[in-house]
């Protein structure tokens, strides 16, 4: 019975940890003010830079390799992320418009760049150096609770944890977090109070690209280890649906991203839960989507974003 939770927590773990990292760059687009319903487009730049990184310097950094690409694959979401940024913020393009661009031009320019890069294939060698579980030291050792958490696990969520309250803070008990949030509140309030809104809004969609970028990469260096068109299938609209599910509060994104992984897992793990083994394989793989359908509908309504959210500040106003 505990190896059978341990599996079922683990597997829910590795598929939560890029919907968390995800979200929460979500958090700080829109803390902004700034939608950006791209972060599908920067998982799957952060997800291809990552993979590309990790096939051309695996055997000179050795098991530090997927940790440094995680980093590559946040910077290059930042890269990508700043066409949003300079779309929304100094070209006053239409916040959904823009991020649905970046959903259509990564896929193809991630397919293009492959084939040019691997001899014409659709998709890359498969990685040597991936994340794996991780036992941790010590903690391992306590009776049941280091079974289910702490043995054969993975890192990457753990990180992203750390990661949400680290935002949390940053957001709720800093200076940069205040401003961040009034602009997203109210522009031209903080902006008589001198702070720079357009500083603040390409602030929060970097971090949102950066963010985004890492979980790209942890997704496809600790689940598909390669990339190909087919590696980012919708987890940034479920890294999306998190966000709004837990108020675009890092801490209950995450909580909200757990859920959707675990969703995610059914397909993986849905033979060891008695209650639904007897499902078809094809419905618990399709449960994700249907369950974030579901939980939009439910509480799109009940949830209340920054006021400014969507809205195109122009400063003379």
């Amino acid at each position: 019975m505990i190896n059978r939770i341990a599996s079922i927590i683990s597997s829910t773990l590795v598929y939560s940890a890029p919907l968390i990292l995800t979200a929460i760059g979500g958090v700080f687009s829109e803390s902004s003010g700034v939608v950006n319903v791209g972060l599908e487009g920067i998982m799957v730049i952060g997800s291809f830079t990552s993979i590309v990184f990790n096939l051309t310097f695996g055997g000179m950094f050795g098991d530090w390799t997927p940790w440094i690409g995680l980093l590559v694959g946040g910077l290059a979401g930042v890269l990508f992320a700043s066409i949003h940024a300079v779309a929304t913020v100094n070209l006053r393009a239409d916040h959904i418009i823009s991020g649905t661009v970046l959903n259509l031009i990564a896929p193809s320019l991630g397919v293009f760049l492959t084939r040019v890069i691997f001899d014409g294939r659709g998709q890359t060698d498969f990685i040597k150096e991936s994340f794996g579980y991780f036992n941790f030291p010590v903690l391992k050792e306590i009776p049941v609770i280091g079974r289910i958490f702490f043995q054969s696990t993975s890192l990457p969520a753990y990180f992203a944890i750390v990661m949400t309250f680290i935002a949390w803070w940053l957001l709720n008990k800093t200076r940069f977090g205040l401003r961040l949030r009034s602009v997203g509140e109210h522009p031209q309030a903080a902006d008589t109070l001198g702070i720079n809104v357009y500083g603040m809004k390409y602030a929060g969609v970097l971090l949102s690209g950066f963010f985004g970028g890492m979980g790209g990469a942890v997704l496809a260096q600790s689940i598909s280890l390669n990339f190909s068109v087919s590696t980012i299938t919708g987890q940034g609209f479920m890294s999306m649906a998190a966000m709004i599910f837990g108020q675009w509060n890092p801490i209950g994104a995450m909580l909200a991203a757990l859920f959707f992984g675990f969703a995610q897992s059914l397909s993986v793990v849905g033979s060891q839960i008695p209650v639904i083994k007897s499902v078809p394989p094809v419905l618990l793989q399709i449960a994700p989507y249907v369950i974030t359908i579901v939980a939009l509908v439910l509480f799109v309504g009940q949830s209340f974003g920054p006021k400014a959210i969507g809205k195109t500040y122009i400063k003379s106003k």
